[in-house]
């Protein structure tokens, strides 16, 4: 990456950074014999010391004080760990429940319901694509009801968990790396809490199965940790329609993870489902295309009338 453009080193970032997200679910495979409470708490726990070392290497200053002293922040820092900790609990239930492909449903959904929840709640006006694109996922979820017979709660849980967190740390001026170590270090006495408790009353997987057990869930601050630097250096690097168009690599990895690695069952039904779905994600991709090329051609326009 010597001589690549700063650009170009954006690209390559963020693609990692979603070909590690998309590729998440072999990790947690590996943890099938834990239960997904105490993976997640260990997710916790070793995601502190990770980012601060991390923090360090990279030489980013610590703003915990500063997020501390100013109390709007810090309780907005308080909701956005609530729901993380929750996706990340409803996303590794799933995947330890061979229900990888609910997963990557719900990270299908979730830019589309990003906009409706931009509509709701924040008074943001949706161009008619939008709209399409948004009933055309609308209709998808209704197959997964009236077809299928079931809601699809887990698909909706992560969007909507997700697509709420987006909301909140978009609101919320402090980076990627201190917003998730803040998140992180509220949740952390609630994680050793549970830990030990597991622990000492033998129901704890950590320190009783394996030493590979052991090492794999002291890994999940690093799994945590990399993509996410990663896609700081992608996002600073690169316009946001670029960043739209790459959200859908990861994904598109879980759903090959789920029916051709792990061989979960996909019907006709469920391809109706992901079929809208996906529609409707060219939909919502065309709108942010033509969007774009209006700027683009806006700008040169400009540039021609004022040429100074």
């Amino acid at each position: 990456m010597k001589n690549s453009t700063p650009q170009q080193q954006g690209y390559i970032a963020a693609m990692f950074a979603y070909i590690w997200w998309g590729l998440v679910p072999i990790y947690f495979k590996a943890l099938n014999h834990v239960g997904a409470l105490e993976i997640l708490m260990h997710r916790i726990a070793w995601c502190v010391p990770t980012v601060m070392l991390f923090m360090w290497v990279l030489k980013q200053p610590i703003a915990i004080k500063a997020i501390w002293q100013n109390k709007k922040l810090f309780w907005a820092l308080v909701a956005s760990t609530i729901l993380v900790s929750n996706n990340w609990f409803i996303f590794t239930w799933a995947v330890v429940n061979d229900r990888v492909l609910d997963t990557s449903l719900g990270y299908f959904i979730n830019p589309l319901l990003s906009v409706l929840l931009g509509v709701l709640l924040l008074k943001e006006s949706m161009t008619r694509l939008q709209w399409i694109a948004i009933s055309i996922a609308t209709l998808g979820v209704l197959n997964q009801i009236w077809v299928v017979g079931q809601i699809p709660w887990l698909s909706l849980a992560l969007a909507l968990t997700f697509a709420l967190y987006g909301l909140v740390r978009k609101h919320t001026p402090v980076d990627s790396m201190n917003g998730l170590l803040v998140e992180t270090l509220i949740a952390f006495p609630f994680a050793i809490t549970v830990i030990i408790y597991l622990i000492i009353n033998n129901q704890a997987q950590f320190l009783n199965h394996s030493s590979a057990t052991d090492f794999t869930l002291m890994a999940g601050g690093i799994i945590t940790a990399v993509p996410l630097i990663l896609f700081a250096i992608g996002a600073r690097r690169l316009p946001l329609y670029a960043i739209g168009f790459l959200q859908f690599i990861a994904p598109t990895m879980t759903f090959l993870l789920a029916v051709i690695v792990y061989k979960e069952p996909f019907d006709w039904e469920k391809g109706i489902t992901f079929g809208l779905i996906w529609l409707a994600l060219s939909v919502y991709l065309a709108d942010m295309v033509i969007k774009r090329l209006r700027k683009i051609r806006q700008a040169a326009q400009s540039s021609v009338t004022n040429p100074n």
